[in-house]
């Protein structure tokens, strides 16, 4: 159990580890995993607080349904395992800019929760848009060989390239 404790672990056992998971996803839910659709999910039960019952009425929340399913307990796992990961490895610290985007933009955590949000909309919309995320083409999609999830995580690796680059050496 020596290896819960170490703060990176081997890629390629996590990696094993997540194409294991995939399988017994695949085999208890017939359904692949998947993060993006929950979030926007859970977007449709906040504003359902605010609107009522009228948002069932959408014909994308009816599509996805409305409801708190696996998934959305992946997501949640997925958080509560990280925070549980960097508790018992002695990694967990409470920082609001990590020191490398600190020593390119300053230490201003309003401006990398104004960056941070931008991005996150960004990425939301391209997960819709492409009716998935790194979880559901990048992982699923690709272990069940789909075209169009290779071509995504492709897109996924170029992208992120990119963006570091033009971020931290362009910008920074």
């Amino acid at each position: 159990m020596e290896f819960l404790t170490q703060e990176r672990w081997s890629p390629y056992l996590v990696g094993a580890g997540i194409g294991i998971l995939s399988w017994f996803t695949f085999l208890i839910s017939k359904s692949p995993i998947a993060c993006s659709t929950t979030f926007a999910k859970l977007s449709g039960m906040i504003e359902m607080l605010f609107r009522g019952n009228k948002v069932e009425n959408k014909p994308y929340y009816q599509k996805v349904g409305l409801v708190v399913d696996w998934q959305m307990m992946l997501v949640l796992g997925i958080v509560i395992g990280s925070l549980i990961s960097a508790l018992l490895s002695d990694d967990f610290n409470w920082q609001w800019v990590p020191s490398t985007w600190a020593s390119a933009f300053g230490a201003s955590p309003l401006l990398r929760a104004v960056v941070a949000l931008f991005g996150g909309i960004i990425i939301g919309f391209g997960a819709r848009w492409a009716d998935g995320c790194t979880s559901g083409h990048g992982i699923s999609g690709t272990l069940q060989l789909a075209v169009s999830s290779w071509i995504s995580a492709i897109c996924f690796f170029i992208g992120g390239i990119l963006t570091a680059h033009l971020i931290f050496r362009l910008i920074g």
